[in-house]
Order: C-alpha cells, then sequence, then structure tokens
C-alpha cells in the first residue's frame, strides 16, 4: 500500500506558518538567545580564514593557527560546491580543544548562510525511545535542506489600519462574533483596504500584527506573514520590534516569487500520519492525547520521490547540509554499517566526524580500529589532523575569547592563563575567565589581574590536580 504525500505547497505552508517569523513574545525570546549565543563557544567562528588561493591566513575568521586543517578543510569545501564528495564522508582527528567542532562549524558557514547545520554527539543516538539508527536517519533528514521557489499572489505592504467588525451572535446571548475584518495596506504606490474573512483575522492575531508592520497575505491560502516592523517607525523606542524592514515597493496585489528553506525531517513530520485505528475508542483517546507521529521508511521514500519530481521541474533546489558527529567512536558496529549504507543514497549530507581516541576497540565488535571506526568506513574518509596549540596560539585565543566576552584582562593575566594553558588545557583556561572576572568585580575593578587567575586556579581544580587528589585520598571507591 502506498503512503499518501500531500503536495509540496500545501506542506510548505503547514510546515512555515508557525515558525517563519517570529511573533513579538518570540521577539524578546530571540533577544535573548542572541545575547546568549554572543558567549558560545564558537561566537568567534566566521568561517575557515582563507585567501583566494586557499592558502590559510595565521589570524582570520575566528581561527589561530591549524593551517593546514583548514587549508584541508577548504579543499574539502570546493569538493563539496562542485559535487564531488558524493559517498565519502570527512574525520577530523585530534586532541580535545584543537577546534574540531570549530572546523565543522567553519566549512557549513562557508558553504552558505542558509545551508542546515546538524551538530549531535555520538552518545545521542542511545536513546529508550527511539532506536539508534532511526535517531541517526532522522539527523540525516534534518541536515537535507530544500530550497524551494513559488510564485504566489499576495497582497502586501505596511498595515495602515486594522479594524474587526463585529456582528451579534447568531446562536443568541450575550457574545459577539467577527463578522469580517478591514485591513489597510500602504505601498510605495499607493494603498488599499481590503475586507477580510473572519479566519485570517485569527492569522493575524497569531502573528501578534499591529498597525505599523509591513506584512503579506497569500491570496490563494490566506495565511498571514509579518515581515517585520516598517522602518518608517524606526525612531521609536520599540522592544517589540525584532527586525525593521522598508516600505515596499509595487503594488499592494501582486504576483510574488517566494524563497523558502525547510528540510526533508521537516517534510517527514508534515506528511507523517497520527498512530491509532478510526475505531470511535481510538479517535476519541487521539484528542485526549498529544499526536505521535510515526515515520516509516515507506513515507520517507515517498517523500524523496516527490522532491525529486519536483527537483526535476526546477521549482525546489537540493540544499545538502552537513552533519557533524562528535565523539564518532561511542557508536557502535550497527550505526557504523548504517553510516555506510546511507553515504551511498542519492540524497545525503555532507557528513563531517570527530574524534580524539587513537587505536580503540569498535563498540559491538571485537576488533580495534584507527579512531574506534571499522575498516570499511575508514576508507571511505578524508582525514583531517588537527595538532595541540603553542603558547602565543592560545594567547591569541584566550584574547580573542575574552573581547567576544566583554572581559578584560591585563597582560599578566594573559600570560599567566596562556602558560596555564600549556600545562593543563585551553578550555581550562577559557573556563577561569568568567570567574576571574567576577573575583575583580568583587574587588571593584573593571580589569582581571594576575593575582584573580592565581585565587581561580586555588578554587577550581584542573583534570590533573583533581586525579592526583583522589589518589592521594583514602576512601573514595
Amino acid at each position: 500500500m502506498t503512503e499518501t504525500v500531500q503536495p509540496l505547497g500545501s506542506i510548505i505552508s503547514q510546515s512555515t506558518t508557525e515558525s517563519s517569523k517570529p511573533s513579538s513574545t518570540a521577539a524578546a525570546a530571540t533577544v535573548d538567545s542572541a545575547r546568549e549565543n554572543r558567549t558560545a563557544a564558537h561566537t568567534h567562528i566566521k568561517g575557515l580564514g582563507l585567501d583566494e588561493h586557499g592558502y590559510a591566513k595565521k589570524n582570520e575568521g575566528g581561527f589561530v593557527g591549524q593551517m593546514e586543517a583548514r587549508e584541508a578543510c577548504g579543499v574539502i569545501v570546493d569538493l563539496i560546491k562542485s559535487k564531488k564528495m558524493s559517498g565519502k564522508a570527512i574525520l577530523l582527528a585530534g586532541a580535545p580543544g584543537t577546534g574540531k567542532t570549530a572546523l565543522a562549524l567553519a566549512v557549513s558557514q562557508e558553504l552558505g548562510p542558509k545551508v542546515p547545520f546538524c551538530p549531535i554527539v555520538g552518545s545521542e543516538l542511545y536513546s529508550a525511545e527511539v532506536k539508534k539508527t532511526e535517531a541517526l536517519m532522522e539527523n540525516f533528514r534534518r541536515a537535507i535542506g530544500l530550497r524551494i521557489k513559488e510564485t504566489k499572489e499576495v497582497y502586501e505592504g505596511e498595515v495602515t489600519e486594522l479594524t474587526p467588525e463585529e456582528a451579534e451572535n447568531p446562536l443568541g446571548g450575550y457574545g459577539k462574533t467577527i463578522k469580517h475584518v478591514v485591513i489597510g495596506l500602504k505601498t510605495s504606490k499607493g494603498t488599499k483596504s481590503l475586507k477580510l474573512d473572519p479566519s485570517i483575522y485569527e492569522a493575524i492575531q497569531k502573528e501578534h500584527v499591529a498597525v505599523g508592520d509591513v506584512i503579506y497575505i497569500e491570496s490563494n491560502t490566506g495565511s498571514v506573514k509579518r515581515v517585520g516592523r516598517s522602518d518608517a517607525y524606526a525612531t521609536e523606542f520599540d522592544l517589540e520590534a525584532e527586525e525593521y524592514v522598508p516600505l515596499p515597493k509595487g503594488d499592494v496585489h501582486k504576483k510574488k516569487e517566494i524563497v523558502q528553506d525547510i528540510t526533508l525531517h521537516d517534510l517527514d513530520v508534515a506528511n507523517a500520519r497520527p498512530e491509532g485505528g478510526q475505531d470511535i475508542l481510538s479517535m476519541m483517546g487521539q484528542l485526549l492525547k498529544p499526536r505521535k507521529t510515526d515515520i516509516t521508511e515507506k513515507l520517507r521514500t515517498e517523500v524523496n520521490k516527490v522532491v525529486s519530481k519536483y527537483i526535476d521541474q526546477g521549482v525546489a533546489e537540493l540544499v545538502p547540509g552537513v552533519l557533524f558527529i562528535d565523539e564518532v567512536n561511542m557508536l557502535d558496529i550497527e550505526c557504523f554499517t548504517f553510516l555506510n549504507k546511507a553515504l551511498e543514497s542519492e540524497i545525503a549530507p555532507v557528513v563531517i566526524l570527530a574524534s580524539n581516541r587513537g587505536m580503540t576497540t569498535v563498540r559491538g565488535a571485537e576488533i580495534k580500529s584507527p579512531h574506534g571506526v571499522p575498516p570499511d568506513l575508514i576508507d571511505r574518509l578524508l582525514i583531517v589532523r588537527t595538532l595541540p596549540y603553542n603558547h602565543d596560539e592560545s594567547k591569541n585565543i584566550i584574547l580573542k575569547r575574552s573581547k567576544v566576552e566583554g572581559l578584560a584582562l591585563s597582560g599578566e593575566a594573559l600570560d599567566k592563563l596562556a602558560t596555564t594553558s600549556m600545562t593543563t588545557s585551553l578550555r581550562y583556561s577559557l573556563q577561569l575567565m568568567s570567574p576571574a572576572a567576577v573575583i575583580a568585580s568583587v574587588d571593584g575593578r573593571n580589569q582581571v589581574e594576575s593575582k584573580d587567575i592565581d585565587e581561580c586556579l586555588s578554587l577550581f581544580l584542573d583534570a590533573k590536580r583533581s586525579t592526583k587528589v583522589l589518589e592521594d585520598t583514602k576512601g573514595y571507591l
């Protein structure tokens, strides 16, 4: 029996109506998440930092050092762009804290701003609810994007009027119902007043549209998209507006090419059927319980067929993203076998693996192999080595991170942290910056001094000192 797959246009409307434009409440969340992202581990990474000939600049794109690894990744980016990476994958091998995740992120940034980047850790795949291979396939689909170009009839402009007209409830009682909504839209060419259905008013409320916002309404589906706040209001102190946009050009009613980016996983979810039978008890149970979905291999095959058809027609374009699997040595032989098969499929993302292990046993098999990866998969990999940082490189990285986090370090404190990173690890030194800044602020200083770092070294142990304490102390299990 063949699974029924919805038309692509209706799927896009479903999967993007709720999530494509942030609401006013989402705007505050966006501000908060942006604030968190500014101090995330790899915020400073802006690309591989290569010149026009593919050679790595010493300090560029947020990177310091790792010249050979960056140049190798630059070659890989060129291979991906020329579509010569099919059936292959990349392995980043190196000690912890040598920039493996940063390199994977930089590769995805070099491929383009709309390319999906799906990072996972090997241990994430072990779940009681979902099979390992199922979780791996789901992440595979998340890392494959689809760019759809559609020409739609839309009403677009800045909202100048938003008036719901009420009528007496035909069922009686004291309540009133919305008969229709009058909305005024303005563009650079003129204005237009529309009388719309009450269902569109509900969509307008969901998008938290107010007078002064730029929106567009699809005439066929009635879906409403809030583009942003009109730049005519840019002088206002308006916390709700997450983005100011110019006044639309042309007529209010126009044909517009809309480009939307979704992933194959979004299409799978949109097409998945709710579980349960068609009898009364099952349907009642579905109403009371959250709707669960069951994405089968047959459904994915049908989705792939529809996607291939739209690609052939030129309506859609496949955007292979990057699937980054850290701690790849945590995967077992079942996952590796699945990876081998998935890499050979027609629709596959660029797979980047990372490992900090040498010769180690492959989980689920009695064989030892480099990096914990079976020999048959090792043959498919382009292996890129990352090297430990020297004193000057560590110093530069610590200085960059201090600027990203808005911390002022004295020269002595910077030297102390760089020297500490040589005897312990770079990550440990980076982690000491924030508590040292707290200690400095308690003393009424804005700049972190060497003595603040010394105090943090006494308060917070690194891995080597912690292990020594445990070895010297009796009574621990």
